[in-house]
């Protein structure tokens, strides 16, 4: 350990050399030697949250340089498999602190102080906090190089700014913390209508009708219809929109949509910013059963009752619309990006008689699960417990057999019929429990026992979950089709160098997958020590690179890899190699 501390206090800044610019007014931009494009901006929907931050584009590479966007002190340094990566934020006299992600290598001295934290923890994974004196920065100094770790599909730069007192994210282009170009406006692809019943608390939707949309000029659209919308009693729209910007192709998401009746504005969802523990909220704000697989975004245009208001700045009646039979009213949409680009879609709606509205069946025999109280249940071998706050409207819960084929699986056992509870396009804001009977597991086959489920789109998936007196526990915020299956597969490890004498090369990888339940842990060890792993989750690889300093040059070395899936199966590789 002595030496890792001799290289934190010695090592030279490679990429250290302060910059001497006098301070902008806005932040700097975070990547020196690109054209200053995004791929992503804040607040699109994404699967179960918010996007946090702006995506940058790198040309296609790693090892940019980024540099600090302000003054300020390196506050916390996080290696992670997934989400950001390795990634380092900077704390700011403003009350800011800006968030850097998906690096791929920190500055010199802050590289060699994680490997020194790595080694003190005797983990490769790190999250943890800086003292203010420790890494200094001045805008425009080179912090890191960027890269593609964490979940990245590419290589950019994640870049957020967050206020600094609760971590509020903020939206770093509507607040023109960051330059960009946009002449563009939003695009509306489709328009839905929804009519909703109620049933004492619990409200019905209809199934979506759909009408086209057809866009007259830039930034003006209308229905393809002529003749006006008919509605029911009470419904409300949904709107499939999407954002471009200046000399890319990515899809953007948007930053305000407003809808107006008859001129006084009764909706207005607008993305300033959110806490993130309000994050997962996206799936109440958007259309949940379409936005699983659009890769617009599918607002709603109405406030369920388990939503806060927060993230709407007016909001009418929940917004629903109530036209009386033979009425007409104007209705405008108009969606809006982050640079005051407007889309504009106006059109009429006509009451019909009640006798051709919508009518929730009736479900008198069913139990309600209220979004607002807790919810507990016991039958046919099922337990359930759904807090309130759960879910994001109160509905009736159904619970019955699957009936159809179980999926085909040759590395499972299905050791239980399947049982559909709920919906699986169901959003829920917090975890339920589930107990499901595994009374006829054998005993041998019990600590590899797991929950599957099958996805939105019918696949098979790992849910996960423990023995539990007979039972097998899980905690998920998915409902829908479960099966007791168990998972016998150990993981595999192949390595990725056939050399015995690795004296020329930096590193050594591994690919690492599993079956089913997915890779859950990947411990190395060198000559039985701890060794660090640079862990990339999207190409499912594991690199060691070399320390010689620790484990010495110019001898064989043994290093041992263990990966243990989800389900408990473990898989050992052991070989030696000179260096």
């Amino acid at each position: 350990m002595r030496h890792i501390l001799l290289t934190l206090l010695f090592s030279g800044g490679l990429l250290a050399a302060p910059a001497q610019e006098p301070r902008s007014e806005r932040y700097r931009f975070p990547v020196r030697n690109v054209a200053g494009l995004y791929s992503a901006n804040f607040g699109e929907m994404r699967p179960n949250h918010f996007h946090s931050g702006v995506d940058i584009k790198t040309d296609g590479v790693t090892g940019k340089p980024v540099v600090a966007a302000a003054d300020g002190y390196v506050v916390r340094i996080a290696v992670s498999p997934g989400g950001y990566g390795r990634a380092l934020y900077i704390a700011h006299p403003d009350g800011t602190t800006t968030v850097y992600g998906h690096l791929e290598r920190f500055r010199t001295d802050i590289e060699s102080y994680l490997r020194y934290k790595r080694y003190e923890q005797g983990r490769s994974n790190v999250d943890f906090t800086c003292k203010p004196s420790l890494f200094p920065v001045r805008a425009g100094d080179t912090v890191a190089l960027s890269g593609n770790s964490g979940m990245s599909f590419g290589p950019h730069l994640h870049f957020e700014v967050r206020r600094s007192s609760d971590q509020r994210t903020l939206n770093t282009l509507a607040a023109k913390l960051l330059p960009v170009r946009d002449r563009i406006a939003p695009r509306i692809m489709r328009l839905h209508y929804v009519e909703v019943d109620s049933l004492g608390d619990v409200p019905v939707h209809s199934r979506p009708r759909t009408f086209d949309v057809v866009r007259r000029s830039e930034g003006d659209y209308a229905l393809r219809q002529t003749q006006p919308v008919a509605v029911g009693r009470r419904g409300y729209f949904i709107v499939e929109c999407s954002d471009r910007k200046d000399e890319v192709h990515n899809t953007f998401g948007i930053y305000r949509l407003t809808e107006e009746v008859d001129g006084e504005v009764r909706y207005e969802y607008r993305m300033d910013g959110f806490l993130f523990g309000d994050t997962r909220y996206c799936n109440a704000v958007s259309y949940y059963p379409m936005q699983l697989s659009s890769r617009n975004e599918v607002i709603r245009l109405t406030q369920p009752a388990g939503c806060p208001d927060r993230f709407f700045t007016t909001m009418k009646n929940r917004a629903l619309l109530t036209t009386p039979a033979g009425r007409r009213q104007e209705v405008r949409i108009t969606a809006e990006d982050d640079c005051g680009n407007r889309s504009v879609l106006a059109f009429t709606v006509e009451g019909k008689a009640d006798e051709r509205s919508f009518r929730a069946p009736a479900c008198d025999s069913l139990p309600v699960v209220r979004h607002d109280r807790d919810f507990h249940r016991e039958s046919d071998g099922v337990r359930i417990e759904i807090p309130a706050g759960t879910l994001y409207e109160s509905c009736f819960y159904t619970q019955r057999p699957h009936d159809e084929p179980q999926p085909k699986d040759s590395t499972l056992l299905f050791l239980s019929r399947g049982v559909e509870i709920l919906d699986v396009r169901l959003p829920m804001h917090r975890y339920a429990t589930l107990w499901i009977d595994a009374t006829q597991v054998p005993p041998e086959l019990r600590r590899h026992a797991v929950l599957a489920s099958l996805s939105p789109k019918g696949k098979l998936r790992y849910e996960g979950g423990k023995w539990s007196d007979g039972r097998i526990r899980l905690r998920t915020r998915s409902l829908g089709t479960f099966f007791v299956v168990a998972d016998t597969v150990r993981p595999t490890i192949r390595p990725r160098f056939t050399a015995h004498d690795l004296s020329g090369q930096r590193s050594v990888t591994f690919s690492v997958g599993d079956n089913f339940s997915g890779v859950g842990s990947v411990s190395c060890f060198v000559d039985g020590r701890m060794a660090i792993l640079e862990e990339n989750r999207v190409k499912g690889t594991y690199t060691h690179y070399f320390d010689d300093e620790l484990f010495g040059r110019n001898r064989e070395h043994t290093l041992r890899l263990t990966a243990t899936d989800g389900a408990g199966n473990t898989r050992v590789w052991e070989g030696t190699y000179y260096r």
